[in-house]
Order: C-alpha cells, then sequence, then structure tokens
C-alpha cells in the first residue's frame, strides 16, 4: 500500500514527506493507521548520526493510531483496536522474561537497527528499501509496521492522538522515578532538565509524594511549567554561582535523589555531586555514543552514593501505560499540559521548537482518531 512518511536521507537532513510503499504485516506484525506521533529527542541524535542507524530511514517512535490489519499469528490485537506503539524486544531474554523489557539483550538491534530481525524492512521507494521499524514502529507516517509485542491497546475515553508519547518519553521521565528511583514520601528529589522526561518526572515525583522536588532547566517558559506541575523549587544555572550549591539550598536535608535527563555529561556530574549521603542518581539524558563523565570515586564510596542508568523508566509498557492513561483520567498526571499539536507536513517546523525549547512534547496529527 502507498503511504507518507517523513524520510531522513543523510545524516543531518530534514524530515522530507514522501511517498512510499508499505508491505503486508509478518506473521507477528500490526499494520497501524497512525493518528498521533510525539516528536522525542532520539529522533534528533539519530538523524544527527549520534546514535547510529542506518540511512534513509523512517523514525518516530511515539506513536498511537488504530490497528487495521494483523499478522496470521497476533491474538493479542483485531482491526479497529485503538493502541499506543511503544519500544520494541525480542521478548526471549532473560531480562524480558523478568518484566524488564527495556533492557532486552537486544535492544540497540530491535529499536536501533532499521529492520526487522531478519534483515528486511517493511519500506520501499521505487524497489529500494528504505528503514522501516525504528523502535519497532517508524512513526513518523500515515501508517506503522509494529509488532505485537510493542502495541498496546488502550480505551476509547482519552484522546488517542495524545497518547503517543506515553510510549517512549513520557514513560521514561514518570518511570524513572517511580520505578527506578522509587522516591519515599517525604523525601526529596533533584530533576536536571525540564523537557518532556523531566517534566513527566516532576509529575510522578510529586505523585510520589516527594516533599521537595527541584526542577533545574536553562528555559524559564519550562521551569514556570514545572512550578505549575508540582516543582518546590526552580533553578535557572544561568542565575546560580553553583547548581550544585543551589540544589542544596533549595531543599530540606540534602538532596536524596538526583534525574538528569539532558544528555549533557558535566550535568550528570552535577547530578552525582547535589547528593547527600547514600543519595541516588539516575541518569536518563542519551549524549553521543562513547560520551564519558567523571566522579570522585572515593566521594561515592565514603557517602554511599549510588548511580544507575535508566532506559525507557525501566517500564513493562502493557502495564505502566495504562496505569499512566488511568492517573490522567483520574487528574493526577495532566501530561497534556505539555504537549503542543502540528499537522504532520509541519514536522520540521515541530522538531526546530523542539530544539529550540519553545515547544515542550510537540505531537504531529497525522489522521483522525
Amino acid at each position: 500500500m502507498e503511504i507518507r512518511a517523513a524520510v531522513v536521507e543523510e545524516e543531518g537532513g530534514p524530515f522530507d514527506v514522501q511517498t512510499l510503499e508499505l508491505g503486508e504485516p509478518e506473521p507477528d506484525e500490526v499494520l497501524v493507521r497512525v493518528v498521533g506521533a510525539g516528536v522525542c529527542h532520539t529522533d534528533m541524535i539519530v538523524r544527527d548520526q549520534e546514535y547510529p542507524s542506518p540511512l534513509p530511514i523512517v523514525l518516530g517512535h511515539e506513536g498511537s493510531g488504530v490497528v487495521e490489519a494483523v499478522g496470521s499469528s497476533v491474538t493479542a490485537v483485531e482491526p479497529g483496536d485503538r493502541v499506543v506503539m511503544t519500544f520494541d524486544s525480542d521478548d526471549a531474554c532473560p531480562h524480558c522474561r523478568d518484566g524488564h523489557p527495556a533492557y532486552c539483550e537486544e535492544f540497540f538491534a530491535y529499536n536501533f537497527g532499521g529492520t526487522r530481525p531478519d534483515g528486511s524492512t517493511p519500506l520501499s521507494r521505487d524497489g529500494e528499501p528504505v528503514h522501516g521499524r525504528f523502535f519497532g514502529q517508524s512513526s513518523f507516517a500515515t501508517h506503522a509496521m509494529a509488532t505485537e509485542r510493542n502495541v498496546v491497546p488502550v480505551d476509547d475515553d482519552v484522546p488517542l492522538e495524545l497518547l503517543g508519547p506515553l510510549g517512549c518519553g513520557i514513560q521514561t521521565g514518570a518511570g524513572g522515578v517511580i520505578n527506578s528511583l522509587d522516591p519515599q514520601a517525604g523525601s526529596s528529589i533533584v530533576v536536571f532538565g525540564a523537557g518532556s522526561v523531566g517534566l513527566s518526572a516532576v509529575m510522578a515525583a510529586d505523585l510520589k509524594g516527594c516533599i521537595d522536588v527541584v526542577s533545574v532547566d536553562l528555559k524559564r517558559n519550562r521551569l514556570e511549567k514545572a512550578a505549575e506541575l508540582g516543582a518546590t523549587a526552580t533553578i535557572d544555572p544561568a542565575e546560580v554561582d553553583d547548581v550544585v550549591a543551589a540544589a542544596n539550598e533549595a531543599v530540606d536535608g540534602g538532596v536524596e535523589y538526583a534525574l538528569e535527563t539532558t544528555g549533557v555529561p558535566e550535568v550528570a556530574e552535577q547530578a552525582v555531586e547535589s547528593l547527600s549521603q547514600r543519595g541516588t542518581a539516575g541518569i536518563i539524558g542519551a549524549p553521543p555514543l562513547g560520551t564519558e563523565a567523571s566522579y570522585d570515586v572515593n566521594d561515592l564510596i565514603i557517602n554511599g552514593r549510588t548511580v544507575t542508568g535508566i532506559v525507557e523508566g525501566d517500564s513493562n509498557p502493557s502495564e505502566f501505560i495504562p496505569d499512566l492513561i488511568e492517573l490522567y483520567r483520574q487528574g493526577k498526571f495532566p501530561f497534556d499540559e505539555i504537549v503542543t499539536y502540528y499537522d504532520f507536513d509541519d514536522i520540521e517546523e515541530a522538531v526546530a521548537d523542539s530544539e529550540s525549547g519553545e515547544t515542550i512534547k510537540p505531537v504531529l496529527r497525522v489522521s483522525e482518531p
């Protein structure tokens, strides 16, 4: 079938909306008509080849839509179902079987490889292959080919076009707090970065009952939104001499938890340095491969500090995404307040606004629900 999709042809190139051919579903695949697709920082770092997915490629990994067809072995969904598409996994390795698919042993191949496990791709142009399985979906398109493993059915009482970011950025920030750090009520947390991941973490920290929730960012509009969503204090690094000192001044009794979402190694170092004794820092932000950060080993030892990496909020999406939707229904997780909608053809504007910080979470409206 013919579809329209945003293709990245070369390193740093534009998201060019073109007509492509999409094949039929394989036995384990699910054809989804895309309704909404979130724009995420990961799309840009692959466009810029900081993570080396093959080109040309259709990116997009926060899609929501309606199932149009399923492969012969699919039983979890059927045509007409509303779904959120999330990251892919092999569903077979020890971590997947243990309920931690974000740490799948084949995570990079399944999500950044741009092909099915057998090396094929569902997308083509004039008979030539276009890589089309980014995060098991490539949802910057009118239709996406996902798998039974990475679609999550959702009810019809919430706006379908809103839900795509739950598949990556929102669940990453919220899960980084709820699943990975798991702060106790009355504790303190500093979140470095107030994009969609950082603000989702702020909302989650508020849900968990953190008494001190500090948001750090260079953008005034994002800090203002953080304050609206539960931050008890905000810090603009451009306005203070020492971010670590400012973070500690903003909390009562020292920083027990820190979450780094920017992908800047110096900020990751600040997150660890801000911790009090026995504090834990979660590192989410993704810099280019090979990036290193430095820590004083004795500082970690003497203070009993912990540093942990976090992928996709250590989420099991089939369980966590419905939980976040229920919290949204109850008015406890208002992630719609960080979303701005764009028409699909305006994808370059959405990307530019995301990179400038003008928009926190752009979502492309691709088709009617």
